[in-house]
């Protein structure tokens, strides 16, 4: 295996980093995309769910979520809309980025709240112009695969909504239809155009910062907490659980960092995600293969080589064509399931979510296509050993797209150049033409996290 430790300096591109807003057209398109959708599946409307950690599908098209209340965007095939939304986020209505009408319903506000304008809940639905002679779709955020149940069926809305919907609609007339923002196939929300990218690369990056600034404080001695405060970048929203977690993880169920203390030779875990991107590392303590713990001295042969191994092959292999299975098979015959313990699939796309849906999986037959943004998410498992991460985000970008990126975004087309040339020049990873990466620290792992010097690279 030609992967080892070397000296690596880690790349820092120098460019303010400044949040990308959607443009109008953007929107217009997003908009045009799920009515085409609509059209394809013969739905007379969709019910797009909303809540906190659930917002992605209604955030689409109205460019924010509901924070803490739950809300509803009813989005007719004539392209008329009316959002259904809780106390405090009713004057949020004249923000959306699509038109559409308000209606207040109480039910989904915090518990105790006034009940101004309560209403049976299917008269809610009545006002936003669902009725039983139309097909309607509900978007949830689950897009339900089970081989045993009717996918079709299965709503993730919680149950008042759903009984409303079926004593207003009918229950044969509704049907799961997330898949239309998110299915990896043909969703409408799988593929990005220039704006779509630089938007989301705002954040993708600012996750590689955060993570530069954690493993820089890193050291022994220092607390998971002091370690996860720096970690902390501009007030952005996170998609995930932050982790800087050292030593043994979860006990007593918690899992944000404390005041634990780093020790010489603990296994370490770090992750920090925002919309739009996460970057995960992983690994041991040490500065060299002599602290390691007894019983784990082999562990940069045994797992963090072919991990790596198996990261730098994902990347020199994903191109636009390929399918989905051809992908999983790849990653299976260079680091075997059965050997190394990982059990999800091996990449997937994101978008406002940390994990949007994946098109790699052993049977898949769908093509990756351009404008599709990947996590480099393979999470190998050995039993006795820390675990190994180097999880970065990038976008397949056929050269339609990468001209448009050019055209209209040129600092950041230089960004992408520069960052394939370090891992192709510093780490020895020959890419496709057809990969971004989104984020500075792509491929880019030290997995002693005393060693700040020392990183993997393929060995000429």
């Amino acid at each position: 295996m030609d992967i080892d430790l070397d000296i690596v300096e880690e790349l820092v591109v120098d460019r303010e980093l400044q949040p990308v807003p959607l443009t109008d057209d953007t929107i217009g398109e997003r908009l045009d995309k799920v009515i085409k959708r609509m059209s394809d599946k013969n739905l007379d409307a969709i019910v797009v769910y909303c809540d906190l950690e659930h917002g992605g599908n209604f955030e689409y098209l109205t460019g924010f979520v509901t924070r803490f209340e739950e809300g509803m965007l009813v989005l007719h095939k004539t392209k008329e809309a009316y959002l259904i939304l809780g106390n405090e986020n009713l004057n949020k209505v004249s923000k959306s980025r699509i038109k559409a009408k308000g209606i207040h319903m109480p039910h989904l506000s915090l518990a105790n709240q006034p009940m101004d304008n309560d209403n049976p809940i299917t008269n809610y639905f009545k006002e936003a112009r669902l009725s039983n002679n139309m097909q309607v779709g509900v978007v949830g955020w689950k897009l339900f695969t089970s081989h045993y149940c009717d996918n079709n069926k299965l709503f993730d809305l919680p149950n008042f909504l759903i009984q409303g919907l079926k004593e207003v609609v009918d229950e044969k007339n509704l049907s799961n239809q997330t898949g239309l923002f998110i299915s990896s196939d043909n969703g409408a929300r799988v593929t990005n155009n220039s704006n779509e990218i630089a938007h989301y690369e705002f954040w993708a990056q600012l996750s590689s910062q955060s993570m530069s600034k954690g493993l820089q404080t890193f050291d022994v001695g220092i607390s998971e907490m002091e370690i996860g405060d720096v970690m902390q970048e501009l007030g952005q929203p996170r998609s995930v659980v932050t982790i800087a977690a050292t030593g043994e993880r979860f006990e007593k169920a918690n899992m944000y960092p404390t005041n634990k203390k780093v020790t010489l030779g603990d296994p370490v875990s770090m992750t920090v995600g925002y919309k739009g991107g996460l970057t995960s590392r992983a690994g041991y303590a040490v500065s060299t293969t002599k602290q390691l713990p007894t019983g784990v001295e082999d562990y940069l042969d045994v797992l963090a080589k072919p991990y790596f191994n198996a990261i730098a092959t994902w990347l020199e292999t994903i191109k636009i064509g390929m399918t989905g299975h051809e992908m999983y098979s790849i990653i299976e015959d260079i680091l075997p399931q059965k050997t190394y313990g990982w059990h999800l699939n091996p990449g997937h796309l994101f978008a406002d979510e940390e994990w949007l849906s994946s098109p790699i999986y052993p049977t898949s037959d769908i093509i990756l296509k351009s404008g599709m943004m990947f996590q480099t998410d393979i999470i190998p498992s050995m039993a006795g050993y820390a675990g190994t991460s180097c999880e970065s985000g990038i976008v397949l970008a056929d050269s339609a797209l990468q001209r448009d990126i050019k055209k209209h975004y040129a600092d950041l087309y230089e960004t992408f150049m520069i960052r394939r040339k370090f891992i192709e020049n510093q780490l020895n990873i020959k890419l496709s033409e057809d990969v971004l990466p989104m984020t500075d620290t792509v491929a880019y792992y030290r997995p002693f996290f005393l060693n700040k010097k020392q990183a993997f690279k393929r060995m000429k």
